[in-house]
Parts: structure tokens; C-alpha cells; sequence
């Protein structure tokens, strides 16, 4: 698919109320997404992400001797969304929640639920260890790719 073509879709897709669209040809499949961020998927052989561009603040270079004698922080992993939907943190508005910070999860423990299209999806840990932090409030929208929480 070229750039021009490309570019007519994603025009296309701003400029109407369609949130979504999806096309699958010969060369790849494109997905585009409205809203902050635009998603390719499968178009040539490496998936590419546009998104809004950020400043990063300069560091000074004598800096970098301090932050090497700072101890290692340990790596978080975050659960992201698999689609588009509204985040539930227990199966029914009275029942316990899946998970609370400081709980240890195994890969395949149920985490949440997103709800989308009046289908209640169970979304499991891809990842065994301790929850860090919880980044969704119950009843939240969240989008694709979204944090939902972070496993330590």
C-alpha cells in the first residue's frame, strides 16, 4: 500500500465518525484508530506505531556518573488492554476485586474484566509476580494497548 493511499484512508478516517478502521490487502494489513494514537498493524514486515511526539527534557552529561551508583530499580511489566472497552476489577459490582496491589499473580490468574460490546471479556496475567500498582479506576474506558497494571 503506498503512502498517498495511505494518508486518504487515515484522512478519510478523521474527518468522519468512523473510530476504527481495518483493511487487509495483498502487502499487509492496516488498522487505523482514532484518537491519540494511530496503530498499523502488519503493514511490510515490522509493525510500525505513530504517536504524538514528546520533548525529552536534555540531560547533562556530568549527571551520568551519579545515576550509575543509584541502585537498580527492578523492571515493571504492564498488563496492557487487548482491545477497546470499559475496565472491571471484579466479576460483579459487589464481589472482591481480582487482584490488590502487594497480591501475587501467576500467568493465566484472571486480573480483570473489559467489557466490550456487551461481552464481558476475562483478561489474564501474561507475566507471574507481585502487582505494583493498579492503573485503572473501576467503570473506566480504556483503550487498546492502554496499562491497566503493572506486575513487578
Amino acid at each position: 500500500m503506498d503512502l498517498r493511499k495511505l494518508k486518504t484512508l487515515i484522512d478519510l478516517v478523521s474527518d468522519s465518525n468512523v473510530s476504527e478502521l481495518e483493511i487487509t490487502e495483498a502487502e499487509g494489513k492496516v488498522r487505523i484508530v482514532k484518537g491519540s494514537n494511530v496503530v498499523m498493524q502488519g503493514y511490510a514486515p515490522a509493525q510500525m506505531q505513530m504517536a504524538p511526539m514528546a520533548h525529552a527534557p536534555v540531560a547533562a552529561t556530568a549527571a551520568a556518573p551519579a545515576e550509575a551508583a543509584a541502585p537498580e530499580v527492578p523492571a515493571l511489566h504492564a498488563v496492557k488492554s487487548p482491545m477497546v472497552g470499559t475496565f472491571y476489577r471484579s466479576a460483579s459490582p459487589g464481589a472482591k476485586s481480582f487482584v490488590e496491589v502487594g497480591d501475587t499473580v501467576k500467568v493465566g490468574d484472571t486480573i480483570c474484566i473489559i467489557e466490550a460490546m456487551k461481552i464481558l471479556n476475562e483478561i489474564e496475567a501474561d507475566k507471574a509476580g507481585k502487582v505494583v500498582q493498579i492503573l485503572c479506576e473501576n467503570g473506566q474506558a480504556v483503550e487498546y494497548g492502554q496499562s491497566l497494571l503493572t506486575i513487578e
